[in-house]
């Protein structure tokens, strides 16, 4: 177990932050680092390597802090092969979308068949867009490019007029709704937490319990928070961005993820195909997952 405080890096939401500005971590008596990644690396700490490296690929790399947040596809997949521990006390759903430039002619779902839609691979854009498509398109009909990268730059060629379609979700989704791009298909998905090393428990629980304060003051009052969407977003968004006109995004539900959404979510992925044969990891629940609550 790590002697070492705890480590808090922020993932597209507004909960750390609001723990951190009311001392939700410190009244738990939390020994910890507060970490901002994103406007500091002018987003580059969620670059993507190449067409084939997304969310999956950054757990593969390693530790970044002691929980980190993606799709709970990916977490599934990575805690399965040992990236990590899926904390499996609660889970989060994040607002997400497949928008297109206002002028497009795209005006319905099936409109999309065929069409290259911007998606980060094995992220939550890959599999939410297929997921939310199934209901309009044959399978085989679903065109998607992973050529664009991570969110930012998925957000950049959309804005800028290089994409088709894109799926983007939180601030990105609420920039691309407030700039007057068009939303054509929901594809809200859930989000997991991956705990990393050798975290002491209590500060686990320390941590979330922080975040579920947070949640409330969201909640009640989200526009005294959604400014911190701000430290989410590069330095070139800033001058167009208006948070006030955003909702919240990623709501937290301190709810299990239970062993029927790991199995359920696990044989989703493996029809699918997203991952090669063998390289799921344990179909075990009890081994890929921690809960202390």
């Amino acid at each position: 177990m790590s002697n070492t405080p705890f480590v808090i890096e922020p993932h597209f939401r507004l909960h750390e932050w609001v723990a951190e500005e009311k001392g939700y971590f410190r009244d738990e008596g939390l020994d910890y680092v507060f970490r901002e990644t994103v406007k500091s690396s002018d987003g580059q700490v969620h670059d993507a390597k190449g067409k084939t490296s997304g969310a999956y690929q950054k757990f593969e790399e390693g530790k970044r802090s002691d929980v980190n947040c993606a799709c709970h596809w990916t977490v599934n997949v990575a805690a399965a092969n040992g990236h990590g521990k899926l904390w499996a006390d609660i889970y989060s759903v994040a607002p997400a979308g497949i928008f297109v430039p206002a002028d497009s002619p795209i005006q319905r779902p099936e409109d999309l068949a065929g069409v290259p839609i911007s998606v980060g691979y094995q992220s939550g854009s890959h599999y939410s867009t297929i997921q939310a498509l199934e209901q309009f398109i044959p399978r085989e009909r679903i065109e998607l490019s992973y050529a664009e990268g991570m969110l930012f730059k998925r957000l950049d060629n959309l804005l800028e007029g290089r994409s088709q379609a894109s799926t983007l979700f939180s601030g990105p989704y609420y920039l691309a709704e407030q700039l007057g791009f068009r939303k054509i298909l929901d594809s809200t998905f859930m989000i997991a937490s991956m705990v990393t090393g050798d975290p002491d428990p209590e500060d686990l629980k320390k941590f979330y319990r922080a975040l579920k304060r947070a949640q409330r003051d969201i909640d009640l009052r989200p526009d005294r928070y959604t400014h911190y969407f701000r430290k989410e977003f590069p330095e070139r968004y800033q001058s167009v961005m208006d948070p006030r006109r955003w909702g919240p995004g990623e709501r937290i539900v301190f709810e299990p993820y239970t062993a029927e959404v790991f199995e359920e979510s696990r044989n989703w992925i493996a029809g699918h195909g997203i991952f090669e044969q063998g390289k799921m990891g344990t179909d075990s629940y009890g081994d890929a997952v921690i809960r202390v609550a």
